[in-house]
């Protein structure tokens, strides 16, 4: 039986985590968990769960005097910036921690080695997730995250044909997977370092998501991803100075990747589309049409799909095939454009209306020029200016 966190706790950054180590003891016999904050701490089953606060509302975490204090210093201390403002968001991002990105309620999925490849993907496909933290019950610690770049390695290693099954998903452990190639040690952060910093190690490692753990328990508080840095530095984007580089065009900025950009069209196999993110370590494939032109975007997130449908077994299918069974809200759904004569202002407003992770840059006949991320975006406009991307 797995007891709640005792209350006294609460003075601790453990008021915010969601279990200790020595409650993930118990994950032999419950090798999904999922760790819940609300209030106080508690160990629940894996069971449905609830989509996370809006970002609007995890920012009660704040003082609101602390950021009206922090932007009129912003705004008037020109110690802060250089000529030009491009320094202002980078500055928000120092002034602000990990810590303010965790929001009030929320779930935390945490999958014990243990647990068998096929069902971990499963429990990320019930919760909506792309990554979950590992636990070591035998050391007693997390040692690293499983992804949907994960499901894809598995798939691409295995896979054979439609007639062979794949013993690989079928029957490996996770532990067993982290014993291969694909190993990779956990990179996480102190809930009391900057954003900035949490960016940096996001753009600097090139991944994702980045675990903040609480580092004296060593316990994952939240994932912090670059969508929902965006979304946090966007809901102050209109109080804070505008540096001028907003204003210019992906033109003039050329933010992005525009050479070797990888695509498909919608008659492609699924297990070629698979080795193109594995070989390119790309993260979204656009789908063209006969003519070249751009009609749709198949992502990493997509290929969780396979598991929903339980078609992971047949990958001979089309990408057009694959895409019909696209849950209507999915992240990645559908593609989104932009244009060279576009300003980055307009473009970060998109991304974030729309709340994708990329958008497909074309010419006025939709042809695909390159492909600008979330990574592309911010470290442009946060680490650059500091000369540290």
């Amino acid at each position: 039986m797995i007891n709640s966190e005792d209350s006294s706790q609460s003075e601790s950054y453990l008021s915010r985590t969601q279990t200790s180590p020595a409650s993930l003891s118990h994950a032999a016999t419950d090798p999904v968990l999922v760790a819940s904050r609300h209030d106080r701490n508690f160990i629940s089953r894996l069971g449905r769960s609830d989509e996370l606060l809006d970002l609007t509302q995890d920012t009660e975490n704040m003082s609101t005097n602390d950021d009206e204090i922090m932007i009129d210093r912003l705004s008037l201390d020109g110690s802060e910036t250089d000529e030009d403002g491009s320094r202002v968001y980078g500055c928000f991002m120092k002034e602000h921690k990990c810590y303010d990105l965790i929001p009030t309620s929320s779930k935390l999925v945490v999958f014990d080695i243990k647990l068998p490849v096929k069902k971990a993907f499963y429990a990320l496909v019930a919760n909506g997730l792309r990554s979950a933290p590992l636990w070591n019950s035998e050391s007693q610690e997390f040692i690293g995250m499983l992804t949907i770049t994960d499901f894809i390695n598995i798939l691409h290693t295995y896979y054979k044909s439609p007639t062979v099954k794949m013993h690989g998903l079928e029957e490996h452990l996770i532990e067993t997977w982290r014993n291969g190639p694909h190993s990779t040690k956990l990179i996480s952060i102190d809930p009391d370092a900057s954003l900035f910093d949490g960016l940096r190690q996001l753009v600097k490692n090139k991944i994702h998501r980045l675990p903040i753990m609480e580092l004296v328990a060593g316990n994952p508080l939240y994932i912090l991803t670059h969508k929902r840095i965006l979304k946090f530095l966007y809901l102050f984007v209109n109080e804070l100075p505008k540096p001028a580089f907003m204003s210019k065009t992906l033109s003039e900025l050329r933010i992005g990747t525009y050479t070797r950009i990888c695509t498909v069209t919608e008659d492609t196999l699924i297990i070629e589309a698979l080795r193109l993110f594995v070989q390119n370590r790309v993260s979204a494939l656009p789908v063209v049409n006969s003519v070249g032109k751009v009609v749709d975007i198949y992502a990493k997130f997509d290929v969780i799909n396979l598991a929903v449908q339980r078609s992971y077994n047949n990958l001979d299918i089309t990408v057009k095939q694959a895409l019909a069974h696209r849950p209507l809200r999915s992240p990645d759904g559908g593609v989104l454009r932009c244009y060279l004569s576009e300003t980055l202002s307009a473009i970060v407003k998109r991304v974030v209306d729309a709340e994708v992770h990329r958008l497909v840059v074309v010419d006025s006949e939709d042809h695909v020029i390159g492909i600008v991320s979330l990574s592309d975006m911010l470290s442009f406009m946060v680490l650059r200016p500091y000369d540290d991307v």
